[in-house]
């Protein structure tokens, strides 16, 4: 990407900018447009951009399987742009031509693909005014989309967005639980199913959804054999005690619950797990660009995106749709093995902001925290070339509210993500190993494969 100055945004929406020597009126933004974030560079801002529109989602669009999919239409429609305005290297789609005579400003044609591809993920939010504001408030003055100078970023874009038509995100076919099978997942404090069918969607790198699949939870072949064994039966006592809302310091300790918390973000008004991460890479690539930072980011989300087609094969589309932690302590009773002890009146320490104890409406294996996890640290590590990093990562989940915490490796961070569901209560050491394990493979073959 192009290193152009950036100035910082000096007056509202609403107030008069002088641009060039000129005074130019800015509108006020449209009712649903978010607000405009400050200006660093045409990748941060629109990190910025993306991570205000993702604290707006609730429901089944605050999923991070929607917001992953989002994200890397996003960067890969910017990545293209960027490709296409001059940087060498391989596109994703394709290089867009220019036209003869034409003039083409970089910050016009990053803001047209990022607005682009944006209004196309979050159709119901107007993010019309964000490409004059962010040419005229953030990049220099230099002028918004006009004609060709834009042209770039907008084919770019709708081309990203052609090759994600049809994808399988619309399908809408209900989900039902085997409520009556024991082992098998069912819905948690009344919650639909999330999402059901992601597993189908069609990936972004990667060859198919179920190219790295991983076994079945701890190996087993039916789900007779998975609860009767001590293996399940060790799984379950340890989220027991380690994810208990009533844990003890000796069965989880006081950082552990931190760190529980401060990986969370599954709670509405939060930039959700997805965001969270590319809120670490936005900070560290600011201190450490590397050789593109456009590129980072169109890897690092295409991974991430795929992660979560990956993870939601595993959670849906295989002969276990493991049950959460809580239904498994709960009902015990029906899983014939002796190792294991039904408490009806056990809760994970997860909670929403009222404080009511909570798992996510999907099944439990694998951890899509672990899953996005893994191939973030995936995709860090080859960028720059080493797990070494010493970094710094903040949240915003509301129970660990100004909580930093320092790692100094990519994949410790990871691990941690991980091991912070066990904590939590939502998830068991399996659902994490293997998650772990899937982003790291997915991250490892876009990486390898794609962008080159």
């Amino acid at each position: 990407m192009r290193s152009i100055k950036m100035r910082s945004l000096v007056a509202s929406a609403a107030a008069a900018l002088s641009i060039s020597g000129v005074a130019a009126v800015v509108s006020p933004t449209p009712a649903y447009a978010i607000a405009v974030p400050p200006c660093d560079s045409h990748v941060d801002y629109w990190t910025d951009v993306l991570l205000t529109i993702f604290r707006k989602q609730t429901g089944e669009a605050g999923a991070p399987t929607r917001l992953t999919r989002a994200a890397a239409m996003m960067y890969l429609a910017m990545y293209d742009t960027d490709i296409s305005l001059g940087t060498p290297g391989t596109p994703y789609i394709a290089k867009v031509a220019k036209t003869d005579n034409a003039t083409y400003i970089p910050t016009s044609n990053f803001d047209a693909a990022a607005t682009t591809a944006l209004h196309n993920a979050f159709p119901s939010f107007d993010l019309s005014g964000y490409q004059s504001t962010a040419a005229k408030s953030c990049f220099n003055g230099e002028p918004g989309p006009d004609g060709f100078s834009s042209q770039l970023g907008l084919t770019a874009a709708q081309n990203v967005i052609n090759a994600r038509a049809n994808d399988g995100s619309n399908n809408t076919t209900a989900y039902s639980p085997q409520s009556n099978v024991a082992g098998q997942w069912r819905p948690t404090e009344g919650k639909a199913a999330v999402s059901p069918n992601w597993g189908s969607v069609k990936p972004f790198g990667i060859g198919t959804s179920t190219q790295f699949r991983p076994p079945l939870p701890g190996g087993f072949s039916s789900m007779s054999a998975l609860l009767t064994s001590k293996a399940y039966a060790d799984q379950v006592n340890e989220v027991k005690a380690a994810g208990s809302a009533t844990a003890t310091p000796d069965q989880r300790t006081a950082d552990q619950t931190t760190a529980a918390y401060f990986w969370a973000n599954d709670v509405d008004g939060t930039y959700k797990p997805p965001g969270q991460l590319l809120k670490i890479t936005q900070e560290y690539s600011k201190a450490n660009p590397g050789s593109n930072r456009i590129k980072l980011f169109a890897l690092l989300s295409m991974a991430m995106a795929d992660s979560a087609i990956a993870a939601w094969d595993a959670k849906f589309d295989t002969i276990i749709d493991l049950w959460r932690p809580d239904s498994a302590i709960e009902e015990s009773q029906s899983d014939n093995n002796a190792l294991t002890t039904p408490s009806p009146a056990w809760t994970p320490l997860s909670a929403d902001a009222a404080g009511n104890h909570f798992s996510p409406p999907f099944p439990a294996y694998i951890s899509g925290h672990a899953t996005f996890a893994g191939a973030w640290a995936g995709v860090m590590k080859r960028y720059y070339g080493t797990d070494a990093a010493t970094f710094t990562a903040t949240t915003e989940d509301i129970h660990a509210s100004g909580v930093t915490r320092t790692f100094t490796s990519f994949s410790a961070a990871a691990q941690e993500d991980a091991l912070s569901r066990l904590w939590l209560g939502v998830h068991y050491r399996w659902d994490a190993d293997y998650g772990l394990s899937t982003g790291d493979s997915v991250a490892n073959y876009v990486f390898g494969n794609r962008l080159r």
